[in-house]
């Protein structure tokens, strides 16, 4: 970026943006104001009112490195160290998934049927917190949203690897209902007490099939966690776990909400099929009418 003309924020977004779109990046001018405003300090809109400003030399080279960086397929989201969901900021590491819109259906029907219980705003019964699992927490999104939707809730969060659940409790401080979520270390229910019992269950798990790996999009295959990705063979290991478990872990007349791959959709509802404690699952589909969530009611 040398040139006898000044590089003003407003030259330095108009490069930038070619030539991440050169590199490939589907959202160029986005990434591009994303990571000015990260090595400015600023948000991101307040870059519209400092176009014909010249962030000195020490700023520059900093963009530089992180656009290089975003050249080479680093995910922007990992860069800046955040990403929002569900109208709110979570920090965000190489330790765990950078949250998808499609997981906000997730707490979506998690809202909507606790409606439909007494209280609605995360009692179970109006007298005694409705009691709520995440399960494959990773960064919190889904604890952290349910206990700020629901504050009459308790959650408890869980989570197989140690780093990703410094996440998310950093991520439950920062929006301050970390009091009212348990973090457990464990994979699947197998570290979390016998007698506690749940009015929800909920889960983005591993769901990728190890042969589907390369069809991945670069900046998923090469930067995020595999093992929050890849499941196996089939793609549905960890979820043919989860589905008996989560169905002993329930209170009769309660819910299990997971997030799935339209491509093991009917695998997934086979399952569900074959485990009886279970009322026939349906389904919600996304923005492009795929298959995306699966919800069952234990009889």
């Amino acid at each position: 970026m040398s040139s006898s003309a000044p590089w003003t924020v407003g030259r330095l977004l108009q490069w930038t943006a070619d030539y991440l779109k050169s590199h490939g990046s589907e959202s160029p001018r986005l990434d591009a104001e994303v990571l000015l405003a990260k090595s400015l300090g600023c948000k991101r809109i307040e870059l519209y009112t400092a176009f014909d400003n010249e962030p000195g030399e020490a700023i520059r080279a900093a963009f530089r490195e992180l656009v290089r960086r975003r050249a080479e397929g680093a995910p922007v989201a990992y860069l800046v160290g955040h990403h929002e969901f569900y109208s709110l900021d979570f920090r965000v590491t190489p330790d765990v998934l950078i949250p998808r819109p499609e997981t906000e259906l997730l707490v979506i029907a998690l809202l909507d049927l606790a409606k439909t219980r007494p209280g609605g705003t995360g009692l179970a019964s109006g007298t005694h917190a409705m009691a709520i699992a995440d399960v494959g927490t990773g960064s919190g999104i889904i604890a952290v949203c349910a206990a700020k939707h629901l504050p009459g809730c308790r959650v408890t969060a869980v989570e197989i690897s140690p780093a990703a659940l410094e996440v998310a409790k950093s991520n439950a401080e920062k929006h301050g209902v970390l009091a009212r979520i348990e973090f457990i270390e464990s994979d699947l229910f197998a570290g979390v007490a016998a007698e506690k019992k749940f009015d929800f269950i909920l889960s983005n798990p591993p769901y990728v099939a190890t042969g589907d790996l390369n069809t991945l999009a670069p900046d998923v295959k090469n930067f995020e966690p595999h093992a929050a990705l890849l499941a196996g063979t089939r793609g549905t290991e960890v979820i043919e776990r989860l589905i008996p478990q989560s169905a002993e872990r329930l209170n009769p007349g309660s819910y299990f909400i997971m997030e799935i791959s339209p491509m093991i959709h009917d695998l997934v509802l086979a399952l569900f099929a074959a485990e009886k404690r279970f009322e026939p699952a349906t389904t919600i589909k996304d923005l492009a009418r795929l298959p995306r969530v699966i919800q069952a009611r234990k009889r």
